[in-house]
């Protein structure tokens, strides 16, 4: 399971960080949905992302009877994040193929039509846009919470790889409030930043359980219920 696990993390790693590059003709060309620039590297870009929200929920999905052990809220909790992430990429890929529809139909069209294929474009993008704020940055923030709280308390890893998973999350968290009030753009150098100790947890995550997998869980305390009845030393006081 720790292997399963290990490799979908180094997964959903390994098809994040290339849609940087592969989407520069789209971001580069205002006129891209026109026939100006490569769509290759886009289609590659969404195909990409395609196999990133199955590995993100993959890793929810395998993760959960191990989280599930130690806190249900929590565990509870990772798979919701993770699923509204993976739901929120495959948005971002269906804008993403809507540009690429347009850039096809584009092609050779009027003049009088190009203002507003432009404009249909530049709109989809921003829908792109929306979806990886909400999906890829501030969902990692309620994963890391969620997920680095009880492997922090467990001792399933070492206590520093989800030391800075919690540490990033409120630094992710407080840049994304920044980003959505228009202090600053995404895939600025700040952002960038702010978003790095997240991917670090992620990728040390998923190192340590691909070669390494649990550790013994230390046994965290458990909620009374208050019913006498199932202690038999204070049933019979």
């Amino acid at each position: 399971m720790a292997l399963v696990a290990g490799a979908l993390y180094l997964i959903t790693f390994v098809t994040s960080i290339p849609t940087l590059k592969l989407y520069e003709p789209l971001r580069d060309h205002t006129d891209f949905v026109l026939g100006v620039g490569n769509a290759t590297g886009v289609m590659w870009g969404a195909l990409l992302e395609v196999v990133l929200a199955i590995a993100c929920v993959g890793t929810a999905v395998v993760l959960f009877p191990v989280v599930k052990r130690q806190s249900e809220g929590a565990a509870l909790g990772f798979v919701a994040a993770r699923v509204v992430e993976a739901a929120l990429i495959l948005v971002g890929v269906i804008s993403l193929l809507s540009v690429l529809t347009l850039r096809n139909d584009g092609v050779g069209a009027a003049d009088a039509d190009a203002p507003s294929l432009v404009t249909a474009g530049h709109t989809l993008v921003a829908v792109y846009d929306g979806t990886f704020l909400l999906g890829q940055s501030l969902m990692p923030v309620i994963s890391a919470l969620c997920l680095g709280s009880v492997m922090f308390r467990s001792g399933l890893v070492p206590r520093v790889i989800p030391a800075i998973g919690l540490v990033g999350a409120p630094l992710l968290l407080a840049s994304d409030i920044a980003i959505f009030c228009g202090l600053y753009e995404q895939g600025t150098s700040l952002a960038g930043l702010a978003a790095l100790p997240i991917a670090v947890w992620e990728f040390a995550l998923g190192v340590w359980l691909l070669v390494k997998g649990f550790r013994p869980p230390r046994l965290l305390p458990q909620p009374k219920t208050g019913n006498l009845a199932e202690d038999p030393q204070q049933a019979s006081r």
